[in-house]
């Protein structure tokens, strides 16, 4: 390859690469910027969302229609609205406070919704698809409808869109969700006797592991320590922290551990009343911390 030639491979990279600079800049200027920031919550979600818009007219409680990647929808502020600061993220605007006619709209699809959710599930099972639906739900102006379903394994429904795009002349988006995200929409009560964290107030899901129930030295019993949604609790998250400090400088257990010049294994404890049982052959001793271990500090635990 000869020198001119290599010069014009240059040059039209840098065309390229300029092109692509110039692309992102217009994309930057057309981002629309607001006055206000407005804080939004949907129905069955507790999480805020924030949207964008001109005028302070709207206040706590008051509904609201906004443009979402879904459509439109109808909201409910939650937060009083502040003063909007530019970070150079896209943000969806409120279209408008809602209408008398909105709010009998949104009543109405959810009745539609639940028809087309027995529509979709006929559908299915004529086509013989191994999916389970778990939700039906229409946009605020019925331009599009979302089926929610669950599946062990990839499904083919490019014949299924075929036959509900027929029946329902509208955009139809088939979404597939998890186990916790199922448990999350159909509810329940947990095995504390309250409403299930995930329906009453969790917006995402963290990982539980099972290292999380052997640090608070619950028995590994999977069927006791799992939800209904299958898996781990989620419950088991909220005081590992804690769990993990009270242990701090502990032995196992199972350890083999020397008291009053006799060789014992530690066979159980409790960090939360901060007693241990130790045994042997011929012998089972029930002690606090501060006996088993005088020299370490506990005042703080």
């Amino acid at each position: 390859m000869n020198h001119e030639n290599k010069l014009n491979m240059k040059l039209n990279h840098d065309k390229k690469n300029t092109e692509k600079i110039n692309h992102y800049n217009n994309e930057i200027k057309e981002k629309k910027e607001y006055k206000y920031i407005a804080f939004v919550s949907f129905s069955g979600s507790n999480k805020i969302y924030t949207f964008g818009c001109d005028e302070d007219l709207y206040r706590v409680n008051d509904y609201v229609v906004v443009e979402t990647i879904r459509g439109q929808e109808l909201g409910k502020i939650v937060k009083e609205t502040e003063t909007f600061i530019p970070n150079g993220m896209e943000i969806k605007p409120i279209i408008r406070k809602a209408t008398e006619k909105d709010l009998n709209q949104a009543s109405l699809n959810i009745e539609k919704a639940q028809k087309a959710l027995e529509i979709c599930n006929n559908c299915v099972i004529k086509l013989g698809l191994d999916m389970k639906l778990i939700e039906a739900e229409y946009t605020l102006d019925c331009s599009k409808i979302i089926f929610v379903y669950v599946a062990d394994e990839r499904v083919d429904f490019r014949e299924l869109l075929k036959e509900l795009a027929g029946i329902f002349k509208c955009r139809i988006e088939l979404r597939q969700i998890g186990p916790r995200n199922k448990a999350k929409i159909v509810g329940g009560l947990g095995m504390c006797g309250m409403e299930t964290c995930c329906s009453r107030f969790l917006n995402d899901f963290d990982v539980v592991s099972i290292n999380m129930a052997k640090n608070q030295l619950l028995a590994l019993n999977i069927q006791k320590l799992s939800g209904q949604c299958g898996k781990l609790m989620c419950c088991l998250k909220y005081e590992d922290g804690q769990y993990k400090k009270l242990r701090e400088g502990l032995p196992k257990l199972n350890s083999q551990i020397e008291y009053k010049g006799r060789r014992y294994r530690i066979t159980s404890m409790n960090v939360l009343l901060q007693q241990v049982k130790i045994e042997n052959k011929e012998d089972v001793q029930f002690l606090t911390f501060k006996e088993l271990w005088p020299d370490m500090d506990f005042t703080d635990r």
